[in-house]
């Protein structure tokens, strides 16, 4: 059964929002009005699945007096069969709800960067990496994110070396957060002609956008080269030297960026990957005891730890922090990966409430 003060609470929040996002002080004011407006697009249907799962507790209340109450045996297999409807309505409530009242992590909310590199494997790693690639591409325009390539190294074949991505817009990290980790392939690589199944990886790091102000980055730890832009999709490439590569001393931190014509964009972007590279690395020396209970459950998206295997002869999908197998492996490798996504946020969600 699901706290009602935690739906209450919602609930609450919703309808303060919706009172004063029509508040003249709140629509002369862009930049709070777009935000008001997206925390109301985020909270509607959880306070419609709210509404949907108190109505199935009321219609499962009902069903339950009048079975008591009237003995005509048609009238009771009737109210059973919707009894029985009403019962696994709730139950599907109940899950998407316990997703909502769980503690929150702040960052949810927030766009991110994603880091998709061939591991072992070679050529068959790096067509793999671009095969998620793909795979992240249409999830994120199902979902209304935008994704752009900051930065990547092609291979001959059409794959990727290493893969750098921007995914924005609202709620980015709660949806590609659990992505983080070892990804696995075992299928027959197109290069082999003997017929034989290959395991290859590749890895993926999802950190969420940090924002200039949660990192300190002193100037004077930087240095910053410009060089002419390279590979595919830079029809600009001999006109111009725009692309960044920015090195933060103290660490070692190498990021580059050819995406933008314009050296300033190309060097924001890449900005934006170093302060979440430090956040990320702040982070973890701060809650790595944190991570240590939580991993035993789901898994933090270490990146070393294997998450995931595509196993092609089978046509099969299997999650291994949570022992989830789906034989659907085109349709996931499409960009269906809601499943896989809600029942690790689920999993993560009863651990924590």
């Amino acid at each position: 059964m699901i706290d009602k003060s935690k739906t209450d609470r919602i609930r609450a929040r919703y309808e303060e929002l919706t009172a004063s996002i029509s508040d003249p002080a709140v629509s002369s004011d862009p930049a709070k009005y777009a935000e008001m407006s997206k925390e109301i697009g985020a909270l509607t249907p959880q306070v419609e699945a709210i509404d949907r799962y108190e109505k199935r507790l009321k219609d499962i209340d009902d069903l339950i007096e009048l079975l008591k109450s009237n003995n005509d045996p048609e009238m009771h297999e009737l109210a059973n069969s919707e009894l029985s409807e009403a019962k696994e309505d709730a139950e599907a409530l109940e899950k998407e709800i316990l997703i909502y009242v769980a503690p929150k992590d702040p960052r949810d909310s927030k766009s991110v960067i994603m880091e998709i590199r061939a591991g072992a494997g070679g050529e068959e790693s790096a067509l793999f990496a671009g095969d998620l690639l793909k795979m992240y591409s249409a999830y994120a325009a199902s979902k209304g994110f935008v994704m752009t390539r900051i930065d990547e190294s092609p291979t001959g074949l059409g794959g990727f070396k290493e893969v750098v991505v921007e995914i924005a817009g609202y709620g980015a990290y709660s949806r590609f957060k659990f992505e983080s980790g070892v990804h696995r392939v075992q299928r027959v690589p197109v290069t082999e002609s003997g017929g034989r199944v290959h395991t290859s990886t590749a890895t993926v790091a999802v950190l969420p956008e940090a924002e200039a102000t949660e990192v300190t980055i002193d100037p004077k730890d930087l240095k910053i080269d410009r060089y002419r832009s390279s590979g595919a999709g830079g029809q600009h490439i001999n006109k111009t030297s725009s692309a960044i590569r920015i090195t933060h001393i103290p660490t070692g931190i190498v990021v580059t960026c050819q995406d933008e014509r314009s050296q300033i964009q190309n060097k924001e972007k890449a900005m934006a990957v170093l302060q979440s590279r430090l956040w990320d690395i702040a982070r973890n020396n701060d809650v790595s005891s944190e991570n240590d209970q939580r991993r035993s459950q789901v898994g933090m998206g270490d990146r070393s730890e294997r998450i995931r295997t595509y196993n092609y002869h089978q046509g099969r999908v299997t999650d291994h922090r949570i022992g989830l197998t789906l034989y659907k492996l085109e349709s996931i490798l499409a960009g269906d990966l809601d499943e896989i996504i809600d029942a690790l946020t689920l999993a993560s969600a009863a651990e924590e409430t």
